[in-house]
C-alpha cells in the first residue's frame, strides 16, 4: 500500500475528522424556528445577542453552575471560542497542555497562534483527563526547558475514548492544575450524553474551582446538528474571568466570529430544552448508547482493545494486539490503519494520530451515527424503533463491522505458533 502524505491531504490541520454527527433528520422544531428567522438581515452581535446569552444561562444554572449574561460569550462553534480562549490566555508566549488523545479540533489552534501542545498521558480507566501525577512532571519539564505551562484543556466526557472520568480522579487533577497555576478549559460538549444518566457520575470542574475554569461547550454535542455550528463558553465569576471574557470578545470581534442569526435562534430556542428538544436528546442517546455496546462486543471479539463508551457517538479502539496480521496487509501504523478501515468500513475510521495519540499506535475511533442506513427513513426508524438492533439496515451495518474486525482475528489466529 502507498503510504499517504500527511502533508498532501491528511494534514493535521486541514484534515481534522469533525465531530460525531448523530446521523438522524433534523428535529423538525428546531427546523420551524431557523426558517422562521431565516428572512432576518440583522447580525448577531459578537459574543452573542441577550435572549441567547440568557437561554446559555439558564441551561448552566440548571447543571448546578449559576450563571449570568456576564460569564456568558457564544460563538459560530467550539473551535472560534477555544482559538480565542488560547490566544487569550496563551498566546504571548505560554503554553498548552491536553490529555493523550484528545479531541482533534483542540491543537490546530495552538499550532496556528504558534505556540507547542504538551501531552500528559491518561489513566487506564479513562481518557479525557490527565493523571494527576503524570500533569504534575509535565509541567515541572516543562518549566525546567523554560516553558511557561498556562493552559489545560480537558474533558470529563471524552472524544475520542467515549469515557466519563470519575469524580476522584478530575478532583486530583483539578487541583494539581490549579496549584501549579493553570487555567483549565473543560471541553463539555458531550456531558448531555451519558448512556447511563443514573449510574453515572460527572462532575465539571467549574464545581470545583470555579475562579479558575472556563467552560466550553459545542451544542453539536447534544442540541444542535452539527452543520449547525453555534457553542457557548461560561466564564469565571471573577475579576480575572471578566477580564478573560473582554479580552476573548476582542478576539471573537477581530475574526467576525459571529452565529449566524437563524442559527442563533435555533441555539437559543434547544438552549431552553423545551420537551420536543429534550425528548429527541434522551432517544438520540438511547440509540446510540445501543449501537455503541453493539460495536464495542465486536471489536473486543475479535481481539482489539476498546473502553467501554459510556458518552457521545463514537468509540476508541486499539488494534495493537491484531499487529501482526495488519502487518501482512501493510498496515503499520495508525494512517495506514485508517486508509485500510475506511475502505474496508465503507465510513470514516480517523486513526489515533488525529487526536494527539502516537502515528505508531494502532488506533481509530469509530462513530456509531455512520451505522444507522444510508437514507433518512431507514435512520428515523432507528430512532423510533423498541428493538433498533434488529432492524435490517442497523443489523446489516453492525454484521459488516464485525466481519471486518472478525476476519482480523482469524488472521492472527491463523498466524499464531503451533504449539
Amino acid at each position: 500500500m502507498r503510504r499517504k502524505d500527511l502533508g498532501e491531504d491528511h494534514g493535521p490541520v486541514r484534515y481534522g475528522p469533525p465531530l460525531p454527527a448523530d446521523g438522524l433528520p433534523v428535529l423538525p422544531e428546531l427546523s420551524a424556528v431557523l426558517a422562521a428567522a431565516a428572512s432576518r438581515s440583522d447580525a448577531q452581535p459578537v459574543g452573542g445577542a441577550p435572549a441567547l446569552l440568557e437561554a446559555a444561562c439558564g441551561y448552566w444554572t440548571r447543571r448546578g453552575l449559576p450563571t449570568v449574561p456576564d460569564q456568558v460569550a457564544a460563538g459560530p462553534g467550539a473551535p472560534a471560542l477555544l482559538l480565542a480562549l488560547t490566544a487569550a490566555l496563551a498566546g504571548d508566549g505560554a503554553d498548552v497542555l491536553a490529555p493523550r488523545p484528545c479531541a482533534a479540533w483542540w491543537t490546530p489552534y495552538a499550532r496556528i497562534l504558534g505556540r507547542p501542545v504538551y501531552h500528559v498521558p491518561t489513566t487506564a480507566e479513562s481518557g479525557g483527563v490527565p493523571d494527576p501525577y503524570a500533569l504534575l512532571e509535565t509541567v515541572r519539564r516543562v518549566r525546567a526547558e523554560g516553558g511557561d505551562p498556562r493552559l489545560l484543556v480537558l474533558s470529563v466526557a471524552d472524544d475520542p475514548t467515549a469515557t466519563v472520568a470519575p469524580p476522584d480522579l478530575l478532583h486530583e487533577t483539578v487541583e494539581a492544575a490549579t496549584a501549579e497555576g493553570l487555567h483549565l478549559v473543560s471541553d463539555e460538549t458531550w456531558r448531555d450524553t451519558l448512556h447511563d444518566p443514573h449510574g453515572t457520575v460527572l462532575l465539571s470542574p467549574a464545581e470545583m474551582r470555579p475562579d479558575r475554569v472556563t467552560v466550553v461547550t459545542d451544542l453539536a454535542g447534544a442540541l444542535l446538528p452539527t452543520g449547525w455550528p453555534a457553542a457557548v463558553a461560561r466564564f469565571p465569576a471573577t475579576g480575572t474571568g471578566r477580564h478573560l471574557h473582554a479580552r476573548v470578545l476582542d478576539i471573537l470581534t477581530a475574526l467576525g466570529a459571529r452565529i449566524a442569526v437563524p442559527v442563533a435562534a435555533a441555539a437559543g430556542y434547544a438552549l431552553d430544552e423545551p420537551p420536543p428538544v429534550t425528548e429527541r436528546r434522551e432517544a438520540t442517546v438511547r440509540l446510540h448508547a445501543r449501537v455503541a455496546a453493539a460495536a464495542h462486543t465486536a471489536v473486543v471479539d475479535a481481539g482489539a482493545l476498546a473502553r467501554p463508551p459510556r458518552a457521545g457517538r463514537h468509540l476508541y479502539a486499539d488494534l495493537g494486539p491484531l499487529r501482526e496480521p495488519l502487518a501482512a496487509q501493510d498496515v503499520g501504523d495508525a494512517q495506514e490503519l485508517e486508509d485500510v478501515l475506511t475502505a474496508r468500513l465503507g465510513m470514516p475510521a480517523p486513526g489515533g494520530h488525529r487526536f494527539g495519540d502516537d502515528l505508531g499506535a494502532l488506533r481509530v475511533r469509530l462513530s456509531t451515527g455512520a451505522l444507522l442506513g444510508g437514507t433518512t427513513q431507514e435512520r428515523l426508524e432507528c430512532l423510533t424503533s423498541p428493538a433498533p438492533l434488529e432492524l435490517p439496515q442497523l443489523h446489516r451495518a453492525l454484521t459488516s463491522l464485525r466481519s471486518a474486525f472478525g476476519d482480523l482475528r482469524d488472521d492472527a489466529q491463523r498466524r499464531e505458533s503451533p504449539r
